[in-house]
């Protein structure tokens, strides 16, 4: 079998050879060793180096699986591969053939001018527009070692204390809000909604959290053609900060200035010009339409996963 494996920043050829296994060596792609052709690839880094190898995936169709070396990894979470212990035991299984790979959707980020969208990146877990983003750049800003301890929560509150809320307007073909009587994922008949109004920011979840674990879109499932919702209405910053805890089990949905829905296609646009972030990365300016790829991208399954 043969194996590829793309290195984040914080990667060596060290972690590569924990995962050599009899029938399989993996070597770092390069232009003489591409990602075409390979019958899997790992991919050692976080969200951002995830991220940016994103199109590849999506054109060569490469089984993937995510190593944990990021600051975050929550996408790695999302899939199951929350330690390096669990992503070595997913690629024994699937290189012993007792494993299978699976489709994902991923999120598509396309700028608007005019009337025409403009596809401008896909994304892996969430992205947002307001402080949230506010937040990605401060915390994009320090060492990596800071943003691996604790590093996004400071910058949630450096920026809570600077931001200033605006008019932000959301239109989408939604359905069901999570929470009104569904199982997790699940999602009513597509109904119309266009919420405008002072808010301090809207995320869009292809997967339940960004910032190290914070569970922005608790529902979100990555096979369920949808995107979460959630769209936090202009709120004072003490009461904001008190409510901040709560991110990390979700239970922020039932605050009542948290609109909280999914969605096929969302339009955001703002009162003045905002960054929009996804993954942690810098992606473009609003206005955006953001839909969704369905099983765009294949991953590698983990042990005893369900399917």
């Amino acid at each position: 079998m043969r194996a590829v494996a793309i290195l984040g920043p914080n990667a060596t050829i060290e972690d590569v050879r924990r995962f050599y296994t009899a029938n399989a060596h993996p070597e770092p792609v390069s232009p003489g060793n591409p990602l075409a052709g390979a019958d899997a690839a790992l991919i050692f880094g976080g969200d951002g180096t995830v991220h940016d190898h994103l199109p590849e995936f999506i054109v060569h169709q490469v089984p993937m699986l995510p190593v944990p070396l990021g600051s975050g990894n929550d996408f790695h979470r999302a899939l199951g591969f929350g330690t390096m212990a669990a992503a070595l035991a997913a690629w024994r299984g699937f290189c012993s053939g007792a494993e299978r790979s699976r489709r994902i959707d991923l999120g598509m980020i396309s700028r608007l001018e005019g009337d025409a969208p403009k596809f401008v990146s896909y994304f892996c877990c969430v992205g947002g527009v307001g402080l949230d983003s506010e937040a990605n750049r401060r915390a994009n800003a320090m060492p990596r070692w800071l943003r691996a301890n604790g590093g996004y929560i400071a910058a949630v509150i450096g920026a809570v204390a600077a931001f200033k809320p605006q008019k932000i307007t959301v239109e989408c073909g939604v359905g069901q809000p999570p929470s009104a009587g569904l199982m997790e994922g699940q999602a009513g008949a597509p109904v119309s909604r266009r919420i405008s109004e002072p808010a301090m920011f809207v995320a869009f979840g292809n997967a339940q959290s960004y910032g190290g674990g914070m569970r922005i879109t608790p529902t979100a499932r990555l096979e369920d053609g949808l995107l979460d919702v959630c769209f936090v209405r202009q709120v004072g910053k003490a009461r904001l900060l008190r409510l901040f805890p709560t991110v990390f089990s979700g239970k922020h949905v039932g605050i009542k200035e948290v609109e909280y829905f999914q969605a096929e296609r969302v339009r955001v646009e703002t009162e003045t010009t905002l960054d929009v972030y996804a993954d942690g990365e810098f992606i473009c300016q609003t206005p955006v339409e953001v839909t969704v790829a369905p099983r765009a991208m294949r991953v590698i399954l983990p042990p005893l996963a369900k399917r």
